[in-house]
């Protein structure tokens, strides 16, 4: 079982332990370089098993401002990663399902969430289209590690 909630200062530490395997670093970063973009509109969120922080992700206030592909009004989804040792055991896949009720509630003024996930990322792409975000058919070529397709998901309450 597991939850996504807010992180919270009690959640520090487990977070700064998170890390990815070498090559997914291309499309995610490390934990450090991700936990600079947090600020009054990029919130940072945890996703947590028995107690233990398993996976992060931000959520981006302002992304429709950043990103034309974006409609006005539309969070971001940033940064998503589930720490090496927690993967392959479906989190990932459990709190992309959870995110349209979760945001639904914590973000109530938007209706919609974008993400980018690398052309060169399928099992990404397959977890994202699993908790309902759906593919646009269009390309974000601005990406560091190539191009990405764009995937929007419309929370339902």
């Amino acid at each position: 079982m597991i939850r996504i909630e807010a992180m919270k200062p009690h959640h520090l530490d487990e977070v700064i332990q998170l890390s990815v395997t070498d090559e997914q670093l291309p499309f995610v970063g490390t934990i450090d370089e991700i936990l600079v973009n947090i600020d009054s509109v990029v919130h940072p969120h945890v996703i947590v098993s028995d107690g233990h922080v398993v996976g992060f992700f931000l959520i981006d206030t302002t992304y429709a401002n950043n990103y034309e592909f974006a409609e006005p009004g539309s969070l971001g989804l940033r940064a998503y990663l589930i720490d090496q040792q927690y993967q392959g055991q479906g989190f990932g896949k459990l709190a992309v399902q959870q995110l349209n009720g979760f945001l639904a509630q914590a973000y109530p003024q938007f209706q919609q969430m974008y993400l980018t996930v690398n052309c060169k990322n399928p099992g990404a792409k397959h977890c994202y289209l699993s908790g309902g975000f759906e593919d646009t058919g269009s390309l974000y070529l601005g990406g560091a590690a190539g191009p990405q397709h764009i995937m929007k998901l419309a929370f339902t309450p």
